[in-house]
């Protein structure tokens, strides 16, 4: 059995050979272009002459079938520019596809995903395991057009286990400027796939805001993270936020009333969980009496 790479590139000049090392173990590399201006081909061009142009629509779904099309391998693995393989998962891959009995094996499998945000590992707040559907046989995967669409399956799809060994690493977002410019590009985009009509008042954009900061933040464990757990559950919550009011400035904002009493319930709302989520937390972290005071707290909050 053979393998097939496919990376996909714009202007990626600073990252890309980085990439390109991890997956020289590959039978065939494919890179697809999306007419970088900088010298991301020149340097590409040095591991493999499989080199594709596609129109570049900002984000990847619309690439991913016709990357697909030009690969010959038997398996293929999926990595983006910023992304590389690291030895643990190359040699889990290539135990794979070179696998002498190979109706055994399952069809699709999602890789765990290493994302560095920030200079720092993430491993709250939603972004580990991050499973990614990147690693399968030809033919059994296909992707629609839609921004961050699930990609649709055929036979059997397994999961590696999510331990640091398997891991694809993803040198994710480097700067606070980066995370607000791609969660700009990708709200306008998926708020132009909206098609039902949007009245937004202020008590649903309120608890768009809250309850995405609080599952990030609580539920998700960014609190554990410190600066690095805040930061990313705000701006997360933020572009959750941002592309519902996206959605109602595409439709001309059209006006819901309501009265200041509702807006004020869910403030009132967000106030009770917060303050039962602290009261959790300090559950989780203190001891003796100060436990049972924080859990009567936490009870009161119900």
């Amino acid at each position: 059995m053979t393998l097939s790479v496919i990376i996909s590139t714009k202007d990626h000049e600073a990252v890309i050979e980085r990439a390109l090392k991890s997956v020289k173990f590959a039978d065939e590399i494919i890179v697809v272009d999306l007419h970088s201006q900088d010298k991301t081909v020149d340097i590409v061009k040095k591991y493999t002459d499989k080199v594709f142009s596609h129109q570049n629509y900002g984000y990847i779904e619309p690439v991913r079938n016709f990357s697909i099309s030009k690969t010959t391998g038997d398996w293929i693995l999926i990595i983006d520019a910023d992304e590389e393989v690291t030895p643990g998962l190359k040699k889990a891959i290539s135990s794979i596809v070179k696998a002498k009995d190979q109706a055994d094996l399952p069809d699709c499998f999602y890789l765990p995903r290493k994302n560095i945000i920030f200079d720092k590992w993430i491993q709250k707040t939603g972004w580990w395991p991050d499973y990614q559907l990147r690693f399968f046989r030809k033919n059994h995967v296909e992707w629609s057009d839609q921004i961050h669409s699930v990609p649709i399956t055929k036979g059997e799809v397994k999961e590696f286990p999510a331990q640091e060994k398997f891991v694809l690493l993803h040198h994710n977002y480097q700067s606070v400027s980066e995370f607000v410019e791609r969660f700009n590009r990708y709200s306008s985009i998926q708020a132009g796939e909206k098609k039902t009509k949007q009245e937004l008042t202020s008590s649903e954009i309120i608890e768009e805001f809250t309850s995405s900061f609080l599952r990030r933040l609580f539920s998700q464990e960014g609190i554990e993270d410190g600066v690095h757990g805040a930061s990313l559950s705000i701006l997360q919550s933020v572009s959750d936020a941002v592309m519902k009011m996206k959605v109602w400035e595409k439709q001309g904002f059209p006006q819901k009333k309501q009265s200041l009493e509702k807006t004020l319930g869910s403030l009132s709302k967000f106030k009770r969980e917060l303050a039962y989520w602290m009261a959790d937390t300090q559950i989780k972290h203190t001891s003796g009496i100060k436990k049972l005071i924080w859990r009567l707290r936490r009870k009161l909050m119900i």
